[in-house]
């Protein structure tokens, strides 16, 4: 049975959403509990994964027992099982929240929400291009539909734009495997990887704008400058458990450029394109969005400026290409998802008890549990400001000490500024929500259990990252250390055999040609 968990993200969201999709007219009861009972399962079986992974074993699975590169091959190792056990984390905060209501609103909320978790679990899990453009659809199909839950003027006009943007980038990505396929005959990462490294000269052309247009892709998925306007608008519009999970969407992106950056595009003459393009649109990205948030005048499209701080700041760090740096996006990675996830479901909670001001920074009446939601606002606040000793910090400074040469005079100020514009800006939103309102009559409402334990759960992170920052730190780095080198991956995948000691291959000159970034 053992050998079977690595399909067990893929497969059981996969018949639960049929399930749920299939007894729409079932109580809403059962429609919670299988909800929370999948996600919570997921949880289970991602850790049993990490566990798997932690000890640096390469689990693969082989569908229909067709090998690499000719079948299709599930790939297991520390990265993707870090992205499952995240991904499953923030759901389970997510559904937890939606069971108050939310869910409701409109239909098949948790049919969508388990086709999601499909989506991104097999993208976290496969080895080859092609299925990682499949899954990136399922993805996108389900977020289509709940971006829409509930309908609303807002909600809609913000998904059509979100949808435009995608089948643009959907199409830009068939088109980009398509140049990639014709230059190499492939589309298994393994594979690809070995043909591009013994490719010539001739084909070397054709190979970099496949290898650029695939990145113009991921940060479109990502939210980069300047391809992320869509972004605050679409997060600032959904609803809030769908806006949380949707914190995970944007780390696809950035998982997808680590991946194909570290496997397959390391010696090609895209490389320096990829790491240019990364490290000034990372720059951009932090600053603008630095703008952004402090320019924002309601907490939601805060909050999905905040997102974008943190795209900035884990791609940029991708752009340095060390062991150093990847430990650091690593370590920050599970923080900043998390903390944002939690900011959005405690905007629709300070929302429910503001009367029609919701959450923008205007007076209103005063808030009903204004001392609970004061007090979870706070934590989330501190945390996503990155005050010290929380994690946020402890990965920046990683980060910052990651930075060589006269690198550190842009990226330095830059981080540091956009910590200052998200303490100025969270400050500025707590004054206004639990010192500035009226003293007139409160509005009537109440946090939910359910809705109460999404937060929490979500927000225990925040200790947790802390507390167990040693471990979490010794397995990012074991985790960096393994994506630079790949020649272990890539034996296993195409040979089917066991995988080489790391100590006894050769290193990529990954870490030493790009020790520094531009």
């Amino acid at each position: 049975m053992s050998q079977h968990l690595v399909i067990l993200p893929i497969l059981m969201p996969m018949i639960g959403a049929l399930i749920l999709l299939l007894s729409g007219k079932a109580p809403d009861g059962f429609h919670r509990r299988l909800s929370v009972a999948l996600t919570g399962a997921l949880l289970l079986i991602s850790l049993v994964l990490l566990g798997r992974a932690a000890s640096g074993e390469l689990l693969l699975y082989a569908l229909g027992n067709w090998q690499a590169p000719f079948g299709i091959v599930l790939m297991l190792d520390r990265l993707s099982a870090l992205m499952l056990v995240l991904t499953a984390t923030l759901a389970l905060g997510c559904v937890l929240f939606a069971c108050a209501g939310e869910d409701i609103r409109g239909s098949h909320f948790h049919g969508l929400f388990q086709l999601q978790l499909m989506g991104l679990n097999g993208a976290f899990l496969t080895s080859d291009l092609f299925n990682l453009f499949i899954f990136f659809e399922i993805t996108l199909l389900a977020s289509y539909a709940l971006l829409m839950h509930g309908g609303g003027k807002e909600q809609v006009a913000a998904g059509l734009h979100y949808v435009v943007i995608n089948v643009a980038g959907s199409a830009l990505f068939v088109i980009s495997l398509g140049v990639l396929y014709g230059a190499t005959g492939t589309l298994n990462m393994a594979d690809m990887a070995n043909r591009v490294a013994e490719m010539g000269s001739d084909q070397a052309a054709l190979v970099t704008a496949g290898a650029l247009m695939l990145i113009v892709v991921f940060s479109l998925k990502a939210a980069l400058l300047p391809l992320y306007f869509w972004l605050p608008r679409t997060y600032a519009a959904a609803p809030a458990p769908v806006a949380a999970l949707f914190a995970i969407m944007t780390k696809l992106g950035l998982y997808a450029i680590l991946r194909v950056q570290s496997m397959i595009f390391v010696e090609t003459p895209a490389a320096a394109h990829i790491t240019t393009w990364l490290w000034w649109s990372g720059l951009a990205t932090i600053a603008l969005a630095g703008v952004g948030v402090l320019a924002a005048r309601d907490l939601r499209p805060l909050i999905a400026y905040l997102v974008l701080v943190s795209v900035g700041t884990l791609l940029a760090g991708v752009a340095m290409g060390t062991t150093e740096a990847t430990t650091a996006l690593l370590y920050y990675l599970p923080h900043t998802t998390l903390i944002c996830g939690a900011l959005f479901l405690i905007a629709e909670l300070i929302g429910q008890q503001r009367g029609k001001a919701g959450t923008r920074l205007v007076r209103a009446r005063r808030l009903h549990q204004r001392h609970l939601l004061g007090g979870l606002f706070l934590v989330a606040a501190v945390a996503v400001a990155g005050l010290p000793p929380l994690a946020g910090s402890i990965s920046k400074l990683m980060l910052m000490q990651a930075v060589e040469g006269s690198a550190r005079l842009w990226l330095w100020p830059l981080l540091l500024l956009a910590g200052l514009c998200a303490l100025i800006a969270m400050s500025r939103a707590g004054s206004v929500f639990f010192w500035a309102s009226y003293k007139g009559e409160v509005v009537a409402g109440k946090v939910g259990r359910t809705q109460l334990a999404g937060v929490i759960w979500l927000l225990a992170s925040v200790p947790v990252l802390v507390a167990f920052g040693g471990p979490i730190g010794h397995y990012t780095q074991a985790t960096a250390e393994q994506l630079a080198s790949p020649q272990a991956v890539i034996h296993q995948l195409l040979e089917g055999g066991t995988a080489p000691d790391l100590a006894q291959l050769p290193r990529l000159p990954h870490d030493e040609t790009q020790g520094e970034a531009p």
